[in-house]
């Protein structure tokens, strides 16, 4: 079976002043565009709502995921079907994905205008304004206290799980972790952090056996505003990042009830918001 995450290239490798050619394996990258059908079942619209740069694989976990953290929509049986577009250019093949909502889901169609900013985690990021984020975002958040060493052994076991960036070093990662035993439950890769968030919380909806309120999330980078949203509206109380958050990112934590970890690594971890959640 074909890895579609991973591509073999050649390269010139110098060290102590002797270069030599051999081969070194990068993390793929290409462009995914999600387009979303809508409308009674006779009279269907479509419109084209976001391109992303991610790591091809579970790419229908990812449209799924980024519709939810987007408020698009609210729970999996709204989504009629989803799948890659057969009928496109042969460069498009295998990168359009098309999502169905059932019939009767209504929803506000300035949320799909693409007022893009640009943003130092992930590019280019679609949102109509700050406090529209905010107001998506009216959810305070309950969960059961976390050990601090379960925290401490997280990155580890991401680490561990983590199968492209062992041949490459080139992929994020996100995990979904038992506030109980530490187990990890989930883990997604993808070259954009925001991505493996998405392809995670969209694994995460079609997984009934997973209580949400006794999960926590790390993230392998920092922890950026985006990311904090989308945990958010996953309903996830705990997120963890092996960098720094933002201000705005502890901002909106603080706001929703998020308890908010940074610089997860090395035995310690810095507490920005929430600290009633996490036990010694």
């Amino acid at each position: 079976m074909v890895n579609t995450s991973i591509s073999s290239v050649q390269v010139i490798k110098k060290s102590q002043g002797i270069a030599c050619s051999q081969s070194d394996l990068l993390a793929v990258e290409e462009p995914l565009e999600i387009r979303l059908g809508f409308g009674g079942l006779i009279d269907r619209k479509e419109k084209s709502i976001s391109v992303t740069m991610r790591t091809p694989g579970q790419d229908l976990e990812l449209a799924i995921g980024f519709l939810f953290t987007e408020g698009i929509i609210n729970a999996t049986h709204q989504v009629l079907s989803v799948r890659h577009c057969e009928h496109v250019k042969p460069e498009e093949h295998g990168n359009v994905i098309r999502v169905e909502l059932q019939p009767e889901v209504e929803f506000d169609l300035s949320k799909l205008d693409r007022h893009f900013y640009t943003t130092s985690s992930c590019g280019v990021c679609g949102k109509t304004s700050i406090e529209a984020v905010h107001t998506t975002c009216g959810i305070i958040l309950t969960a059961n206290k976390v050990s601090e060493n379960i925290i401490h052994q997280s990155p580890d076991k991401l680490r561990e799980a983590q199968r492209v960036f062992e041949y490459t070093g080139g992929l994020h990662a996100a995990g979904l972790f038992s506030i109980d035993t530490g187990n990890l439950l989930l883990m997604r890769e993808d070259v954009g952090r925001h991505n493996a968030v998405d392809k995670l919380i969209g694994a995460l909806l079609n997984d009934e056996n997973i209580k949400v309120e006794q999960t926590f999330i790390l993230v392998s980078g920092r922890a950026s505003f985006e990311l904090v949203q989308k945990v958010v509206m996953a309903k996830i109380p705990i997120m963890a990042a092996v960098g720094a958050p933002s201000s705005l990112a502890a901002d909106l934590a603080g706001k929703t009830g998020l308890t908010l970890l940074g610089f997860v690594r090395n035995e310690s971890f810095n507490i920005y918001c929430g600290n009633e959640r996490i036990e010694n």
